[in-house]
């Protein structure tokens, strides 16, 4: 089973959301953890808009990076455009990609929608890459 790190600068919105699309989408199939730059607390907002889609992710916590290890990890998906502030251990593991979402924090909750229906879109597709060739973000 592929292991896969979604990373933002705080956890808060974009990568939380992702580990929740990730652990729904790809369960069974891969493993999902998700952490920031710097850890702070899961956004309210975003807690909402996926519960609002039937996914649950009051119960995820915002963790520092450097509370993991790189090589436990298969694939790195920075969600901020934070992947050149990653330290190198991230950057080159198998599969790394930077996203590069729009952080909705503080903006209306049409802003968050929209960035949640983005991260689906995009883990539907990391997760069937993952999962059927095994090497593509």
């Amino acid at each position: 089973m592929k292991r896969v790190m979604f990373v933002c600068k705080r956890n808060s919105c974009r990568s939380q959301m992702a580990e929740g699309f990730a652990k729904t989408i790809g369960g069974g199939k891969i493993a999902a953890t998700s952490s920031g730059l710097e850890a702070s607390q899961v956004n309210p907002t975003a807690v909402e808009v996926m519960s609002e889609i039937g996914i649950d992710i009051s119960n995820q916590t915002s963790d520092p990076l450097s509370d993991f290890n790189p090589e436990e990890f298969d694939a790195v998906i920075s969600l901020c455009g934070c992947g050149v502030n990653l330290p190198e251990p991230w950057v080159l593991r198998g599969v790394f990609a930077d996203w590069e979402l729009e952080d909705p924090d503080g903006k209306p909750l049409e802003t968050f929608r929209q960035v949640r229906d983005e991260i689906k879109d995009r883990v539907e597709k990391l997760v069937d890459s993952l999962t059927k060739t095994g090497a593509k973000a």
